[in-house]
């Protein structure tokens, strides 16, 4: 009798937790960003937000909010930050004001490839990077890329540095950014991603430096239709959380979150690669595009122009910052 009124009560109990459970709120999680849905970014966002929810069985939803729907990327830093939003993925270059070591990844011609890249990402150097983010509430979660840069203007051809002379281009707020033009002769302007259009299109600056996926999404060829491939540069982004609500999630729930985390950044970075080839072909296919492939040697010209400024950073970066990161890349 007793035996069976205790296998009562536990399954009774049971099913009252499993209810309860049910009937809970979920957790919601809004993820802002400022790119548009078909880029790699906007991709995975959404990809992360489908497999949260299918491994959560709904516990945890993500709201993603593209486009700069809610915030542009440094006022987003800030509500991350407020928790008023939960996570954000902005571009590495919008730290810089607190986190000058991030400015590692803005440096030209630093990385190889993109082996050498993720070798630092994912290594020991990016790693000690990610850690930092906790000097202001924030947890660097992962890097996701975009891609490596190229010039776009609306002049002239580029084909050597000494092309870039009294050129006008648009940055991100970023001291790396803004010693590498100037070390071309070029004046850089600090302006919001979302105003870079018609910055192009009304003269206020002449050139930009974007990924092939900006500049297909963005239309940026439409008003800057010479492009050179330099690939001088990185751009890629840093999926951030509010340290305070990750910390607060049950460790089952944290681990299963970061598994996403982990998945959604090996599909963004496949994607961003795939995309990238694709979205070139594109741009491309437009006849007022006119496009320079620089050689080997024209390339080493670049190189040997940009790499001036590394001293520069020495002390705000670190020094052993930066040659850990060049070192990542001997033998590849």
């Amino acid at each position: 009798m007793r035996r069976g009124l205790l296998a009562y009560l536990v399954a009774f109990v049971a099913v009252f937790v499993f209810s309860v459970a049910a009937m809970a709120k979920p957790i919601v999680i809004k993820f802002s960003h400022v790119v548009a849905v078909d880029t790699p970014k906007g991709q995975a966002a959404n990809y992360f937000a489908k497999i949260v929810k299918e491994r959560t069985h709904g516990q945890v939803i993500v709201k993603v909010y593209p486009n700069a729907m809610l915030y542009g990327d440094r006022a987003a830093v800030e509500a991350v930050q407020m928790g008023t939003i939960q996570m954000a993925c902005p571009a590495t270059a919008k730290f810089t004001g607190w986190l000058p070591e991030i400015q590692l990844f803005d440096l030209p011609f630093l990385f190889k490839n993109s082996e050498h890249l993720h070798k630092v990402m994912d290594g020991p150097v990016g790693k000690k990077v990610l850690n930092l983010f906790r000097r202001k509430g924030l947890l660097g979660l992962a890097y996701w890329d975009n891609g490596f840069k190229v010039l776009s203007n609306n002049k002239h051809p580029i084909v050597l540095p000494k092309d870039c002379k009294g050129l006008k281009f648009r940055i991100m707020s970023s001291r790396v950014l803004e010693a590498q033009f100037k070390a071309l002769g070029a004046s850089p302007q600090v302006l919001p991603f979302s105003e870079v259009y018609s910055a192009l299109e009304q003269g206020v600056v002449d050139g930009c430096e974007n990924p092939w996926s900006n500049l297909y999404t963005k239309k940026f060829y439409e008003v800057a239709p010479y492009t050179t491939e330099t690939y001088h540069g990185y751009l890629g982004y840093v999926l951030i959380t509010n340290a305070k609500f990750w910390d607060s999630l049950s460790p089952k729930l944290r681990t299963i979150l970061e598994g996403c985390v982990r998945d959604a950044t090996a599909y963004e970075r496949k994607l961003a690669d795939e995309l990238t080839k694709k979205q070139r072909a594109l741009v491309l296919k437009d006849p007022k595009v006119k496009d320079v492939v620089l050689t080997p040697e024209q390339r080493e010209a670049w190189r040997k122009v940009l790499v001036k400024i590394y001293p520069k950073f020495y002390k705000t970066i670190g020094k052993d910052l930066i040659e850990e990161a060049i070192k990542e890349g001997n033998g590849l």
